[in-house]
């Protein structure tokens, strides 16, 4: 008996000697956030572990130095050599093929982009990084095929597969959650986005519908915000322009064991711009924690609240444009917002082929506008027969909103399958007054034109619409991918959307329930011809029910007034084909796609003889062009990218009068205004080797003509934009500036223009040249190994 314990000891003596624990963290090299799901393998020997959602992995060896590999999608591998009995920090580098990106908005979980059909783009926290935004539609410019236009202060239209405007046909969303709910028109959403956290932006370019829902249309903006960094971070700067802008900001996260937290804010401010009467103020604080209960299970808590006011410059018109005197008609307008959104997500892995997670979120948000697109002016006012007046109006639109999404993932070892599966509850009360205000038009001297609006008196007893509805979204999705042959792909999926209204119309004392419902389909394939290539072909339909503000907006030229409860939804069927190739060894990287986007009832606010404006979904559109995106990196000095599109936007069947005397009856074969049939931006980026930590770019931006108005009788030329940037980080301190329209150029982000031989153009104009500079310190802590 004795021996056989002497035999136990020893054998336990030998197991303590030589089973060494390897336990560690892997992290992105540039954000500092964790990557879950990376291999790690040990040396000539069966030992293998997958990183968690925290990036960490544990490892027994029987060496006292061991060689690991690792491996992650999306990132080169790295070998290391380690101590046991040590917690090693592991840092990798994203790999420089976009082949291997992994995008998480395709279907709410991490993927290859490779085995996505669907037209989706990533940018990066580095292209962030470096760009050193003042405002958000820098960066997002960047997305082959995208254009953002900026209205000033942050104040956007969006062109995704559809025209420049302010149409409601895309989702803007963080972490996969919509920012506004459904049936709230979400323009103007990314007011409220804090971009001094995000860590990368997905762009899904056409119908997501089928996982996202309604309004996804035209196509999906994403933002990936920053996570908790396992060594500790911080940074601190301020930003300035030439033109009274001015920005602090600020970010720290860290990992404590289990709880991880990042804090990150910004305030800025706009005063004595360029444009007259255009200042601006705004704050907004994110934070995000995290707290794992083990390897398998994690609480996320996300916290965002934000202030905004701007006034509201708006237009010009063609003579103040042409000879730069940017001063606007109007001082007293405005848009100001006040928004808190918080979310809070269980995720639960059960396994690694089956995990789940559910997402409880809350938003509050209070819009108030006094806007310079309201105000209406004719020659000879119809009612008084006297020019010097005019009208506009005072509105506001609040909501709140409880909800879930609840998703489920499976994977299968038949046909190398995965079954996804969620559900969506939304619950919206929102509350919508306006009511008119009288102006005064101080007009020029020839009586033909306004020079300056005034407010003569507010007109609470001449409301334009009150309402108060209660949104119900209700939706469930299903996605189902599997391999039927070894490098082709399938993707099949669709979802089930209701939206349930029910209203009270303040105006004619009415209520009722209107529900809009719809199933919307997705098919796709991706075919992967060798490592380097591929294709994918797909089908995606979107849909997306009128905005409330649209629906009980009084019907001009009604007596008794009419609303807009009998429009019926928009739906779009989007086919589309595209390609991928990488070559010599990734540093070239070439992708196409080709689509057609057909539209049912596109909801379009349709100018009249009068220049009023009349909301109408009747009718088909056609919405064609070729997307493309080039990047090259020959070596680790210089990075090229090349991306654009070229498309045609135009009215298939679009009656919009019934009336013989107009015009125009029917804007069949026209294309829609504000189309420009190409588009690109392009940028050089230059990492000298003799100048260590210092970088410069260069980037060319361009809009080709496009049509001002309905019926394509006149047009604005389009521009050329220049902006250059350089930054230089000396140990933990950065200095940067940037030169935004180098060569000056004059030119508009909107041109639009009324139908009629009277009428004349209006202007947005874009920013003169402009100098950014500014400074950030960057802390990173200590880890055992980078």
């Amino acid at each position: 008996m004795k021996f056989y314990l002497i035999m136990v000891w020893y054998i336990l003596a030998i197991v303590n000697t030589y089973a060494q624990d390897i336990s560690g963290i892997v992290y992105e090299e540039f954000t500092k956030t964790p990557i879950s799901g990376a291999i790690i393998k040990v040396e000539n020997q069966n030992l293998v572990s997958l990183t968690d959602a925290s990036g960490a992995f544990y490892i027994k060896s029987s060496k006292d130095s061991t060689n690991l590999f690792i491996t992650a999608l999306g990132y080169e591998n790295q070998e290391f050599i380690v101590k046991t009995n040590h917690t090693v920090y592991i840092a990798l580098k994203q790999n420089n093929s976009n082949l291997n990106e992994v995008v998480v908005t395709a279907n709410r979980e991490a993927s290859l982009r490779s085995q996505t059909p669907i037209a989706i783009s990533k940018l990066s926290a580095k292209l962030i990084d470096e760009t050193k935004a003042n405002q958000v539609f820098e960066i997002i410019n960047k997305t082959p095929g995208v254009i953002m236009p900026s209205y000033n202060n942050e104040q956007h239209g969006m062109s995704i597969r559809q025209p420049m405007g302010t149409s409601a046909y895309y989702l803007y969303l963080e972490d996969g959650v919509p920012i506004r709910p459904l049936g709230v028109f979400n323009h103007n959403a990314l007011l409220e986005v804090n971009q001094f956290v995000i860590n990368s932006i997905e762009v899904v370019k056409g119908p997501v519908s089928s996982i996202y829902g309604p309004e996804a249309v035209g196509g999906a903006i994403n933002f990936i915000m920053q996570r908790p960094t396992p060594v500790p971070t911080a940074k601190v700067g301020v930003q300035f322009d030439n033109w009274g802008f001015r920005r602090i900001q600020f970010g720290a996260g860290a990992q404590l064991k289990k709880f991880g937290f990042y804090i990150g804010g910004l305030s800025s401010k706009q005063t004595n711009s360029w444009m007259a009467s255009s200042d601006y103020d705004k704050t907004s604080l994110n934070a995000r924690l995290e707290y794992n209960f083990s390897n398998k299970t994690r609480l996320i808590g996300n916290f965002i609240y934000g202030t905004y006011y701007s006034q509201m410059a708006g237009n010009v018109d063609s003579t103040m444009f042409y000879s730069r005197n940017y001063v606007s008609t109007s001082d007293f307008t405005y848009r100001k917002s006040d928004a808190y959104r918080s979310r809070l997500t269980l995720e639960h892995d059960w396994n690694s082929h089956s995990k789940s997670f559910i997402t409880l979120f809350h938003r509050n948000n209070k819009h108030g506008q006094n806007p310079s697109y309201a105000i209406r002016w004719n020659p000879v006012s119809s009612a008084t027969n006297d020019p010097t007046k005019a009208r506009g109006e005072l509105n506001s639109n609040d909501f709140e909103s409880y909800g879930f999404i609840a998703q489920h993932s499976q994977k299968f070892n038949f046909l190398n399958s995965k079954l996804l599966a969620g559900a969506v509850l939304d619950l919206t009360e929102n509350t919508y007054w306006s009511y008119l205000i009288d102006l005064n038009a101080q007009l020029d001297p020839s009586n033909r034109f306004v020079e300056k609006y005034s407010i003569a008196r507010e007109r609470p007893d001449s409301p334009i619409a009150n309402y108060n509805g209660d949104i119900k979204n209700y939706a469930t999705y299903l996605q189902y991918d599997f391999e039927p042959v070894n490098k082709l792909r399938f993707s099949v999926g669709g979802r089930y959307d209701v939206m349930d209204l029910d209203y009270i119309n303040n105006i004619n004392s009415t209520s009722g329930n209107i529900i809009y419902q719809r199933f919307t389909p997705k098919i796709g394939a991706t075919y992967e011809i060798d490592k380097n290539k591929g294709v994918y072909a797909n089908f995606s339909q979107g849909f997306s029910p009128p905005s409330l503000t649209a629906i009980f907006r009084p019907r001009p030229n009604t007596n008794p007034v009419e609303f807009y409860t009998n429009l019926s939804p928009a739906y779009f069927n989007n086919y589309e084909l595209g390609g991928w190739i990488s070559f010599l060894k990734n540093k070239f990287y070439l992708d196409v796609t080709a689509y057609q986007m057909d539209g049912r009832n596109e909801l379009l606010n349709i100018r009249q003889p009068d220049n009023s404006f009349d909301f109408q979904s009747a009718g088909k559109t056609l919405h064609r062009g070729l997307e493309f995106g080039f990047n090259a990196k020959p070596t680790a000095e210089y990075w090229f990218r090349f991306g654009g599109t070229t498309a045609i936007h135009r009215f298939k069947d679009f009656k919009i009068s019934d009336r013989p005397n107009d015009p125009f009856q029917n804007l069949a074969g026209f294309d829609m205004p504000s189309s420009p049939r190409w588009t690109w931006n392009s940028e050089f980026s230059y990492y000298p080797k003799w100048v260590k930590n210092f970088r410069t770019s260069i980037e060319w931006q361009y809009l080709s003509s496009w049509y001002q108005n309905q019926i394509n009788t006149v047009k604005y030329e389009g521009y050329h934009l220049l902006n250059y940037r350089v930054g230089y980080k000396w140990k933990a301190i950065e200095l940067y500036a940037n030169i935004m329209n180098f060569t000056d150029e004059l030119f508009a982000n909107s041109a639009t223009r009324g139908n009629n031989l009277t009428d004349r153009s209006t202007f947005n104009p874009g920013a003169p040249r402009t100098y950014v500079m500014g400074i950030q310190y960057n802390f990173t802590g200590k880890n055992k190994i980078n």
